[in-house]
C-alpha cells in the first residue's frame, strides 16, 4: 500500500505501536512528512509530479542514510494548496486553513507519541508559507517540539548548473528540471511528444518577480495557456538522474543535521 520509493524499514506505518513505545531516544528520532500536491503540470506530465518528486528524493536519501540514524518517512500528504492551478482540470486543492489544520493535527499526534523532531518536506511551490506557519505555531504551543519547514529543492544541489539562464529565471513549473527528474523516476508517465516551451511575458528590468523575495499574487492562467511555465522540451533523463543524486545526497545531510540539531536555549 505504500509508495515504492520508500525503503520498507524506513516507512513509519510499518512500525507496530509496541515498536514506537520501545523506541530509544524518541526526542531525536527524525520523522519526515512529505507534502506534495495533485495539480496540473502541463500536457506532458501527470498530476502527481510534486508528490512523486518528494517521495523519490526522500526514498533515495533514506536508502543512502547510515542505518544508525533513526529516521522514518510518514505517508505522503498528496493534496496541497494548489488553487493557483485550479483553472486547469484535474487539479485538487485544499484551502490554506485545511492544509494547516491537517498538518497541525498530524504533528500533534506524533507529539503525543513522544516524538520531538518533525520535518515538513514540501515539494510544491504554492504552499511553503503554510509550512512555516504550521512550524512556528506548533513550536509556540509545544516549546520542546522542533518542526522544520523545508523545501525539497532548496538544499544545495546541481540543478542550476544544468539549466539555461532563462529557465533559471522563468522556468518555475513543469519545465526542464521537473520534467527531467520525472524522466528519471517515472519515465512511463512522461509524454515528451506533448512537451512544450512557454514563458510568461513579464518586464525584464523589474524588481517584482513570480517567486522570490519581491513577488506578486498570480494564478497560472495569467502566465501560461498550456500550464507549463518553462521549457519542457529540452528535458532529459540524464539530467534527471544527476538532479536526483544531488538532491538525495543533500537530503542525507539534512536528515543527519536535523538528528543532531539541539533545542536552542538562552
Amino acid at each position: 500500500m505504500k509508495s515504492s520509493f520508500i525503503p520498507p524499514t524506513r516507512f513509519f506505518p510499518y512500525l507496530r505501536w509496541t515498536d514506537i513505545q520501545a523506541m530509544p531516544d524518541k526526542a531525536n528520532v527524525v520523522l519526515i512528512l512529505p507534502v506534495g500536491a495533485i495539480e496540473q503540470h502541463g500536457p506532458h506530465l501527470p498530476l502527481v509530479v510534486d508528490a512523486a518528486i518528494g517521495e523519490a528524493v526522500l526514498g533515495k536519501a533514506l536508502e543512502k542514510l547510515e542505518p544508525d540514524i533513526p529516521a522514518y518517512a510518514l505517508p505522503s500528504l498528496y493534496y496541497g494548496k494548489s488553487n493557483e492551478h485550479w483553472h486547469f482540470p484535474g487539479t485538487i486543492t485544499l484551502s490554506a486553513q485545511t492544509l494547516l489544520a491537517t498538518i497541525t493535527e498530524i504533528a500533534e499526534s506524533l507529539y503525543r507519541a513522544g516524538f520531538r523532531k518533525l520535518v515538513l518536506m514540501n515539494s510544491h511551490g504554492g504552499q511553503p508559507q503554510v509550512m512555516e506557519i504550521a512550524a512556528r505555531d506548533l513550536h509556540v504551543k509545544y516549546d520542546d517540539f522542533l518542526v522544520f519547514p523545508l523545501f525539497t529543492w532548496r538544499v544545495p544541489q546541481i540543478t542550476k548548473e544544468l539549466l539555461t539562464p532563462k529557465e533559471l529565471q522563468l522556468g518555475i513549473h513543469a519545465g526542464d528540471a521537473e520534467t527531467s527528474l520525472m524522466l528519471s523516476i517515472l519515465p512511463d508517465q512522461v509524454k515528451m511528444e506533448a512537451a512544450v516551451m512557454e514563458y510568461p511575458d513579464l518586464p525584464n528590468d523589474n524588481l517584482v518577480t513570480m517567486e522570490g523575495r519581491l513577488q506578486f499574487g498570480w494564478v497560472t492562467r495569467d502566465l501560461s495557456q498550456s500550464g507549463v511555465v518553462g521549457d519542457a522540451t529540452v528535458a532529459t533523463k540524464e539530467k534527471g538522474d544527476r538532479i536526483l543524486e544531488s538532491l538525495s545526497d543533500s537530503w542525507v545531510k539534512m536528515i543527519k543535521d536535523v538528528y543532531v540539531f539541539p533545542q536552542p536555549t538562552f
